[in-house]
């Protein structure tokens, strides 16, 4: 018998939905001034391009994208970036909440976001809809998944991802079968006692091929596939919340599977996370790959000049297109687009988030008269432990640190968020300044 392809087989009834999340509260202030999924990441993307990109890499190319947070960076973004030729059915598309004639609330919910938006999906030709998150940093070919749930003949499943123990009170964990059929299903389950019910099976662990040095277990990845008539009737309800809500109830009435996801993947929607996610991506060998090409991460085309360094000693950094560094250390950074570093300065541990245009010299004249720095890092200035958010002008002879002060802080020229320094977007912070 001829080989299936995957491709031919699942990719072109799937309709893909990436959650563009709420405030995004846990991200501030990265997500003062725009919503979560438009959070830079690695010098020159934004975190929207994981999911998508990894859609287009599966071959699914009908990808919508529901916000309603200030979602203005995202929707220019997205239209800069994701553009499919006309004779292809491909499309990435935003669907920002809004107030009908018929319905005046905001997304209330995972589910409540889908729900109110089902009705535009349902026009679409779809055996399956795919719920994607905006806010995690992983590589995965969705063929897979989608293959698994059909020879299965699942209802609903559940991407998971082998954890231990100290992971586990803080994700929703998933209990399953022989058949990897999800029998129960415990958010975030804090007490001991629970957790040794929710252990990972070690002959099925065996079988995944997971380590049987310490106890796993299988927590849920937010990714879910659905059978569309499924959908529908799993949301005729007022419950709001896929992982709280809808996905327990399913376990009981609908065939649920596991997919067990066994790659890398980070829940990057708190500071701490997304920092650490960051800064491991100019270790030597990072745990996420951008270098990938059987799999590229995509993003928009900028046409920007190569990085021009004068003298400067870089140590493990990853420096993005258009940056002008001059004779400094950067010692372990993430070094975003546009962004100029001036001489004498040391930069250690630091995610710099680069800048949105290049300052005229009218404008930089214009603020030195007003005894204000230019956009982008003074001379002699020292930073560490710190995100530098877009267009933030930094003096020169700043000490910027979290060293001595608390784990939270609140100020009117930064922030400090899990002992992290944040200089928000187009802050101003004075020459000389200590922080």
């Amino acid at each position: 018998m001829p080989q299936k392809t995957r491709m031919s087989l699942n990719s072109s009834k799937v309709l893909s939905v990436i959650m563009g999340g709420g405030q995004g509260t846990r991200l501030f202030p990265l997500t003062r001034d725009r919503s979560k999924p438009a959070v830079p990441l690695g010098g020159k993307y934004r975190l929207v391009d994981i999911p998508i990109s990894n859609c287009i890499n599966s071959g699914l190319q009908r990808v919508y994208v529901l916000t309603q947070f200030n979602s203005t960076s995202l929707h220019r973004h997205i239209s800069q970036s994701y553009k499919f030729d006309h004779f292809s059915r491909g499309f990435v598309e935003i669907l920002a909440a809004q107030q009908t004639f018929s319905n005046t609330s905001w997304y209330e919910g995972t589910a409540d976001a889908v729900r109110k938006n089902l009705i535009d999906f349902l026009n679409h030709d779809f055996e399956y809809l795919l719920i994607l998150s905006g806010d995690q940093l992983y590589r995965m070919d969705f063929r897979p998944l989608i293959e698994e749930h059909t020879e299965s003949e699942a209802d609903l499943t559940v991407a998971t991802i082998p954890v231990n123990r100290s992971q586990a009170s803080s994700l929703g964990i998933m209990q399953i079968n022989a058949d990897r059929r999800i029998v129960r299903f415990v958010e975030k389950p804090k007490d001991p006692a629970v957790q040794d019910t929710l252990r990972l099976d070690p002959e099925t662990g065996k079988q995944l091929g997971v380590e049987a040095n310490e106890d796993h277990f299988l927590a849920s990845m937010g990714i879910y596939l659905f059978n569309r008539e499924v959908l529908i009737k799993l949301l005729d309800n007022d419950l709001t919340d896929f992982g709280k809500h809808i996905i327990p109830g399913a376990i009981n009435n609908y065939r649920v599977q596991s997919h067990v996801f066994q790659g890398y993947w980070e829940d990057i929607g708190t500071i701490r996370a997304f920092f650490e996610a960051n800064l491991d991506l100019v270790s030597e060998l990072p745990k996420f790959n951008f270098f990938d090409m059987n799999a590229p991460i995509f993003t928009r085309p900028r046409f920007l000049p190569a990085s021009k360094v004068n003298g400067a000693e870089i140590n493990h950094a990853n420096v993005s297109d258009g940056c002008i560094i001059n004779r400094c250390k950067i010692n372990h950074c993430i070094v975003g687009v546009r962004t100029i570093v001036d001489e004498g300065c040391e930069l250690t541990r630091v995610i710099l988030l680069g800048s949105d245009y290049y300052e005229t010299n009218l404008s930089i004249q214009q603020h030195a008269g007003k005894g204000q720095p230019r956009v982008g890092i003074g001379k002699n200035t020292r930073i560490e432990n710190a995100i530098v958010d877009k267009n933030a002008r930094i003096g020169d002879n700043c000490v910027i640190t979290p060293v001595g002060k608390p784990e939270n802080v609140d100020h009117a020229l930064y922030y400090i968020r899990d002992g992290i320094v944040i200089i928000p977007k187009n802050a101003v912070v004075p020459h000389g300044t200590v922080i």
